[in-house]
């Protein structure tokens, strides 16, 4: 079985859900960003996606690709050191990471485009070492 992420994180995240936190960790980025603007479409959304958590898990482990990097260290780097570049110097990224590390996350416009590509740069990652490796 191909898992690539966590229901555990995803709780997790979902308690800060009505930012659409858990909806960016499973690769939504558009009803993610939908909920940070509507407080969880307005605490509603938030509270059905306790539900709906499972089927988001499995709809991302089929979805991505399983390999060295794993999703939820990534995403766990990039929310509390990504200012730092860390999450892109696990992924191998060297360049963009320096890049991160001397520009705060090139002036914080850099966190916005990772939150909504994050899951997309891991599994690229992924299949490029199932390829090569």
């Amino acid at each position: 079985m191909n898992s690539t992420h966590s229901k555990v994180i995803g709780y997790i995240l979902w308690i800060f859900g009505f930012m659409g936190a858990h909806r960016f960790y499973y690769g939504r980025p558009v009803s993610g960003t939908i909920y940070f603007f509507t407080l969880g479409l307005f605490f509603i959304g938030w509270i059905v996606d306790l539900f709906l958590i499972p089927s988001m898990d499995r709809s991302a482990d089929r979805r991505y690709a399983t390999g060295p990097k794993d999703y939820s260290v990534t995403w766990i780097l990039m929310t509390f050191l990504g200012f730092f570049g860390l999450h892109r110097l696990y992924m191998g990224k060297w360049i963009t990471a320096i890049i991160w590390f001397f520009t705060g996350g090139l002036f914080l416009l850099g966190y916005l485009y990772d939150y909504c590509t994050l899951n997309g740069q891991i599994d690229e990652v992924n299949r490029r070492s199932r390829r090569f490796g």
